[in-house]
């Protein structure tokens, strides 16, 4: 009886914190278009990494933290190429076409790419009907695109289907190796990984001209850095591997609701009665995923 309330009381910790994880990666579209406004994609991207993992360095040496195991030194390159390079450089590429609030619609797959890659990576195997509502969700994003006029901007939603692949990709990864190696420890030696290629890059990429960056272009990359890249992972791979990856990685179908929000207020951009009932639509399925994940 006490197994199953430990059980019971592990998988809730593991639903709070990965809402905390999504709530705090909600804001990662709208601040990356506020840099990518004022600075290059690429730029960006080197250096929310940059600053994310000389963050991530100070607090393992601060707890004196043991280096992985050579078994998870692949995993950890995955979670890199994922979530520190993939993403960040694609979804800031795809932004250069499309706006952040489009660009976040398309973040209503990432809970079927996450389940994909958790039942190839990670071992799990959730019920049949799990799929169907898993599927909908994201049909209703595709849909969605596709009657936008995809063909108005085909590089920038190609790029967002990339950028979501990876990151789902490096969602599952890193919440598997996350049961062995700590959920905060795996987003810091992946970035620490990257952080001798990202610290050559960023002397290469630096913009000329720092004034013609204003507040707003340094405070998007100031959260993305932190909030996006290193804080937000740390509540996201616990809540994955406490709850499991399927079940608690649905919760990224509520990321869309939030980040339009944060796309109307700060950057004033239109949200239209196709992206609510879009995302209204998504968020319905979390319900369905969450019964049927195990």
């Amino acid at each position: 009886m006490i197994k199953n309330k430990t059980s019971k009381d592990q998988i809730a910790s593991g639903w709070i914190n990965g809402f905390i994880g999504v709530l705090l990666f909600s804001g990662s579209m709208p601040a990356t278009k506020l840099a990518v406004m004022e600075m290059s994609p690429i730029f960006v991207t080197i250096a929310r990494a940059v600053i994310a993992g000389i963050l991530a360095l100070s607090v393992l040496v601060l707890y004196n933290e043991k280096r992985p195991e050579k078994e998870q030194f692949f995993s950890l390159v995955l979670v890199a190429v994922g979530c520190v390079i993939g993403f960040p450089l694609l979804s800031s590429l795809a932004l250069q076409y499309v706006s952040s609030a489009h660009s976040i619609v398309f973040l209503g797959m990432l809970p079927l790419a996450t389940a994909i890659f958790g039942v190839l990576r990670g071992g799990e195997k959730p019920h049949p009907i799990f799929w169907l509502f898993s599927v909908a969700g994201s049909l209703l994003v595709i849909g969605y695109a596709f009657a936008q006029g995809i063909s108005a901007s085909p590089i920038g939603d190609v790029l967002m289907l990339l950028a979501v692949a990876l990151c789902g990709l490096g969602y599952a990864e890193g919440a598997k190796l996350s049961k062995t190696l700590g959920g905060w420890q795996v987003i810091s030696w992946a970035l620490i990984i990257s952080l001798p290629a990202m610290l050559l890059l960023f002397f290469i990429y630096f913009p000329d001209d720092l004034k013609i960056i204003s507040f707003k272009g340094w405070f998007g990359l100031g959260y993305i850095s932190l909030f996006s890249m290193f804080i937000g992972f740390i509540f996201w791979y616990k809540g994955l591997a406490q709850g499991g990856i399927t079940s608690v990685g649905q919760l990224q179908l509520l990321q869309p609701f939030f980040g339009l929000a944060l796309a109307a207020y700060l950057l004033h951009e239109q949200v239209s009665f196709g992206m609510l009932g879009v995302t209204i639509g998504v968020i319905l399925c979390v319900a369905g995923t969450k019964k049927f994940a195990k």
